[in-house]
């Protein structure tokens, strides 16, 4: 009788012993607020936990809208990881009233991060990168492109800089977060040199944006984009300034006229009638994609593809 008692016991003390013991090894709370960046700390956080995303379908980050829960999850997190105010605008309010200042963190103002200078006109050309690059560097209050995850340089300071911000919130994965940013590292470098490959017969020829979101793309790959439809979502250009995107076209002999998913394809098709570009679509934020580890490379995978395919077109 009592042999058979104790097991029941027994199981009850092993049960207790594993929550006790999880317990202290539970995955903190992370927010994230657009799906790239959540990509890179899903890949940190692989084996340990996910992290929670805000910005979900074809919102956009500087229109979005909280639900109830996100507010909710924002509240009860022990780390909320987001670009900066420039970006996803409504989420001031809320950051605002959350406590403790050490637990947010705005990815602009991080260390050694490679920072492109917003451009203000809607025309350029890729000799202007230097110039502006170093303008960037003389003027401490220049306004910053936010676009930084498009950056595979970036992308690793982005890497490198939180996995410590984890390890420092959850020492007892110390081991897991360096394994898993090693992988993440490579996997970056991987795919790095699979864009170089896969745009390089294309790099050189011409092509216009709809929305100025690419300027750490240009820059990283040497791409070779000479002006974008549009300085932001928000602000659609004028009859005069889509005159002088066609007249542009045809004198550089623009290649391709990119849209985005979210946008009305309506002014690409009038910027490219009665000329020789093709109609493209490039997706900055892989709105299309399911969110987890793998999404930041099929993010860039995507841009290489639909860059190589429609600038290709014509070789």
């Amino acid at each position: 009788m009592t042999h058979r008692s104790s097991k029941p016991i027994a199981l009850l003390l092993f049960i207790t012993t594993l929550l006790f013991c999880g317990s202290g090894s539970a995955a903190p709370k992370v927010v994230v607020s657009i799906l790239p960046i959540h990509s890179l700390v899903s890949g940190l956080m692989s084996g340990i936990g996910e992290p929670y995303l805000l910005l979900k379908g074809n919102q956009s980050p500087h229109t979005m809208t909280l639900k109830p829960s996100d507010v909710r999850a924002i509240s009860q997190a022990d780390l909320l990881v987001w670009v900066g105010e420039s970006l996803e605008s409504p989420l001031n309010r809320v950051i605002d009233n959350h406590s403790g200042s050490e637990s947010i963190i705005s990815l602009l103002t991080i260390p050694n991060l490679h920072l492109l200078p917003v451009r203000h006109d809607l025309d350029w050309s890729r000799h202007d990168h230097s110039e502006h690059h170093e303008e960037a560097h003389s003027d401490d209050e220049m306004e910053w492109d936010n676009h930084i995850w498009l950056s595979p340089e970036n992308a690793r300071t982005i890497v490198q800089y939180l996995a410590q911000v984890l390890i420092r919130l959850d020492t007892d994965h110390t081991a897991e977060y360096r394994t898993n940013q090693q992988k993440l590292l490579q996997r970056i470098d991987r795919d790095e040199m699979a864009f170089h490959a896969t745009i390089s017969a294309v790099k050189d020829r011409p092509f216009i944006v709809f929305h100025d979101a690419y300027h750490y793309l240009e820059d990283h790959f040497g791409l070779n984009a000479v002006g974008s439809v549009s300085i932001s979502p928000e602000r659609q250009s004028g009859a005069k300034h889509i005159h002088k995107l066609q007249q542009k076209i045809r004198r550089l002999e623009a290649i391709c006229v990119f849209s985005e998913p979210q946008f009305q394809p309506k002014l690409v098709d009038t910027l490219t009638s009665g000329t020789e570009a093709n109609a493209g679509i490039l997706d900055p934020l892989g709105m299309a994609l399911t969110p987890g580890p793998e999404a930041y490379f099929q993010l860039l995978n995507g841009l290489a593809d639909n860059l190589a395919t429609c600038l290709g077109g014509a070789l």
